[in-house]
C-alpha cells in the first residue's frame, strides 16, 4: 500500500493519457492506497479541492507557491483559509521560499507571503507543506523564527538539501519526503540524505506530473502510479524490506496528516 503526499493533478497534461479518472485508476492499479494533491495558488487550490471531493482516496492541501506570488492578491489568503476548513483539506501548502528563477517574486513579497502563510496554518491547525529551492538558510532561518507557528508539523517536500541542514530541520519536528529525484543515478546528496532520515519522518511522493524516476526517467507526464518506483528505490537505499518500508511511510503520513483515513 504506497501513498504519494504529494502531487498535482490540475493541470491539462493529463488529458492526453485519459484524464484524471485514468491516471488515479492506474494509481490504485499499482497499489496506491492515498493521493495527496496540493495546490499551488487559489485557483489550484480549489481545483484540488474538487478532486478530492470526486475520488475517496483523495485530499489535498491548499496555498501559495512561492513562485506562483505573481497572480496573488489581497483578499486571496482568506479565501484560502476558507478551503482549510474542507474535511479533506490535510495542510496548507505548499508555501514557501524559491529564488531559483531570476523572475521570480521578489524575496522580500516571497518572505512576507510565507510567514502569513505559517500565521495562517497555526490558525486552522493544520500542518504545512514546505516548498524551499535555492533558500536553504533563510528557509530555516525564518522556520525557526517562527517554530511556535508549526504545532501541528509539516513537510519538507521533495527534499534536496544537505544531509547537515535536514538535521536542523528535523529539529524542529518536521517529515521529509522524497520523489523521483532520489532515484537518479547522480542525486547523491538526495540519496544520503534519504539514507539517514529517521524512520518516523519519511514519506514518499511523485510531484508529478514533474521528475517521473527511474525506469521512466524523461517521460512526461509523471503520474502517482510511480511513486512505486521511489519507495522500491528508498527500501534499497536504506537496506529494508519494500512492504516494511511503505506501510511505514503510510503510518507517517497519517500521523502528519491527521485526517487521512
Amino acid at each position: 500500500m504506497y501513498i504519494d503526499v504529494h502531487c498535482h493533478l490540475t493541470g491539462e497534461e493529463y488529458q492526453a493519457v485519459g484524464g484524471v479518472d485514468e491516471v488515479l485508476h492506474r494509481a490504485r492499479e499499482n497499489g496506491v492506497k492515498i493521493v495527496i494533491c496540493s495546490g499551488f495558488d487559489l485557483d489550484s487550490s480549489k481545483n484540488s479541492a474538487g478532486i478530492a471531493e470526486k475520488y475517496d482516496n483523495v485530499y489535498f492541501c491548499a496555498g501559495f507557491h512561492p513562485s506562483e506570488l505573481k497572480k496573488y492578491k489581497e483578499g486571496d489568503l482568506e479565501e484560502i483559509e476558507k478551503l482549510c476548513a474542507h474535511e479533506k483539506c490535510v495542510a496548507v501548502g505548499e508555501i514557501g521560499l524559491d529564488y531559483h528563477f531570476d523572475d521570480n517574486p521578489e524575496p522580500a513579497f516571497q518572505r512576507e507571503l510565507f510567514v502569513r502563510q505559517l500565521v495562517l496554518a497555526d490558525r486552522v491547525g493544520l500542518p504545512v507543506v514546505l516548498h524551499s529551492r535555492d533558500a536553504a538558510q533563510e528557509t530555516l532561518e525564518i522556520l525557526k523564527a517562527n517554530q511556535h507557528l508549526l504545532k501541528k508539523g509539516g513537510l519538507m517536500h521533495c527534499y534536496s538539501y544537505s544531509p547537515e541542514m535536514m538535521r536542523d530541520f528535523a529539529a524542529l519536528g518536521l517529515c521529509f519526503s522524497f520523489g523521483g529525484t532520489s532515484t537518479f543515478k547522480n542525486a547523491k546528496k538526495t540519496q544520503e540524505c534519504a539514507q539517514l532520515v529517521p524512520a518516523p519522518c519519511i514519506l514518499s511522493e511523485t510531484d508529478c506530473p514533474y521528475l517521473t524516476p527511474t525506469p521512466y526517467r524523461g517521460v512526461f507526464p509523471n503520474e502517482p502510479k510511480n511513486v512505486k518506483h521511489v519507495v522500491e528505490n528508498l527500501a534499497a537505499l536504506r537496506n529494508e524490506n519494500e512492504e516494511e518500508l511503505a506501510k511505514r511511510i503510510l503510518q507517517n503520513a497519517k500521523t502528519l496528516f491527521f485526517k487521512l483515513k
